[in-house]
């Protein structure tokens, strides 16, 4: 209880507001951010072209890696490999995989790792996956497969040393029973091999602050990165944060709600609202963020910008969103 009271105090202002000097101090130097970005593969040539313009603009500002996505039920695995293959052939960037339980047997996602480590991929994001019948269904694990996350990162220490990043959920997991289930199952990854977690997007600082405390006090280690979300789409994204029980503050939904026919004003409150949210964050210590971009790079690069991380060559790269 009193550890309980002492970190009430800790978070006794409104974080969900913005703090008055939060983004001056954010952007004017001082201790380095440590970013990452996640992509997705693209359907079409036209969209790959675009996806590559992307991460070339994004690999001027140093990320510590970036990853792509892997369909449900394994429907862009092939895509997924070419894309993490050019990444590590055609950049300097550290690239991750997506790799999921769903929809293959141990024996075909054993292969594809092996397939990754031969390409030099040496990052995993191992998921459980969303169950076949998507989001709200129920899971049912593959006969011959990895059952859950955890099964599937001890298989991939199995296969090499892969470096593993694992999910991890502020606000629960839908399918969680309560905050031991959700921390157990993190405990479970993490004594399979995993080396961090990335958490699901979240709106307040609050939420994360205090995710990281009842992780620290069930004795987790790793680092967890706080994963943030850049979508502009509102309906879109209220779609996704319903399905995964994620709370939208009403600030930001009034906010929002009222733009649907301003897409311009949409990612510029985007950008300024993922900014400030981390640089509430990086105030309370956390140094490392990891951007959900949905492949729009101007709009991660703008955020990234008013958060002070600086291109190496900025004359090869506009900050207006578009």
């Amino acid at each position: 209880m009193i550890i309980e009271e002492t970190r009430n105090a800790r978070y006794s202002r409104d974080v969900h507001r913005p703090v008055p000097g939060t983004l001056a101090r954010a952007s004017s130097g001082g201790k380095h951010i440590n970013i990452s970005f996640e992509f997705f593969p693209p359907k079409t040539k036209k969209m790959g072209e675009t996806l590559w313009q992307s991460i070339q603009k994004l690999e001027s500002l140093g990320p510590d890696f970036v990853s792509v996505t892997y369909g449900a039920g394994g429907s862009t695995r092939e895509r997924t490999h070419q894309t993490v293959a050019r990444i590590v052939k055609e950049s300097s960037l550290k690239a991750a995989a997506h790799l999921t339980c769903v929809g293959a047997d141990k024996a075909e996602i054993d292969e594809i790792a092996r397939e990754y480590w031969q390409a030099g991929v040496r990052h995993i994001v191992a998921l459980r996956g969303d169950p076949v019948g998507g989001l709200g269904a129920p899971y049912v694990p593959h006969d011959d497969g990895y059952a859950y996350a955890s099964d599937l990162v001890a298989g991939l220490k199995d296969v090499a040393d892969f470096d593993i990043s694992v999910s991890a959920y502020p606000e629960l997991h839908p399918e969680s029973l309560n905050w031991d289930d959700e921390l157990d199952n993190l405990k479970r990854k993490i004594d399979a091999g995993a080396t961090r977690a990335i958490t699901q997007f979240f709106f307040s600082a609050d939420t994360f602050l205090r995710y990281q405390d009842k992780a620290l006090d069930a004795g987790i280690k790793i680092p967890i990165i706080p994963g943030l979300m850049l979508q502009p789409n509102y309906r879109g994204l209220t779609r996704i944060a319903k399905l995964c029980y994620i709370s939208i503050p009403d600030w930001y939904h009034n906010l929002f709600e009222p733009l649907d026919n301003d897409p311009q004003t949409r990612l510029l409150l985007t950008a300024s609202t993922a900014a400030d949210l981390a640089a509430q964050l990086r105030a309370q210590g956390v140094e490392h963020f990891h951007f959900y971009t949905l492949n729009k790079a101007d709009l991660a690069f703008t955020t990234c910008q008013i958060l002070g991380v600086k291109a190496q060559n900025t004359r090869q790269h506009k900050t207006g969103i578009s």
